[in-house]
């Protein structure tokens, strides 16, 4: 099954092409969830719908199931995509 998702994986690590990527999944539907992150659809993100970043699931998974990239987050959605990760593992 193809699912969008946030890839997380710091740039650094990203630069080096590594064979796994940690991601965050996406969901359309919006629960309210502290430990989720609401990422309104726009041209940039290439998502139909607003959606929500499920930081609690989330993975890792191999370069080679990621199909294609759609579009960007953006920094502030990524950083408090990040935010909640950290609280969640208490880092």
């Amino acid at each position: 099954m193809v699912r969008p998702a946030v890839v997380v994986t710091a740039q650094r690590v990203l630069v080096a092409e590594p064979t796994v990527v940690q991601i965050v999944p996406l969901t359309r539907t919006l629960r309210g969830y502290r430990s989720e992150v609401t990422i309104m659809a726009d041209a940039a993100n290439g998502l139909g719908t607003d959606s929500s970043a499920q930081c609690q699931h989330i993975r890792a998974v191999a370069t080679t199931r990621v199909r294609r990239t759609v579009g960007n987050v953006g920094p502030a959605a990524l950083a408090q995509v990040r935010d909640t990760i950290a609280v969640l593992l208490d880092l």
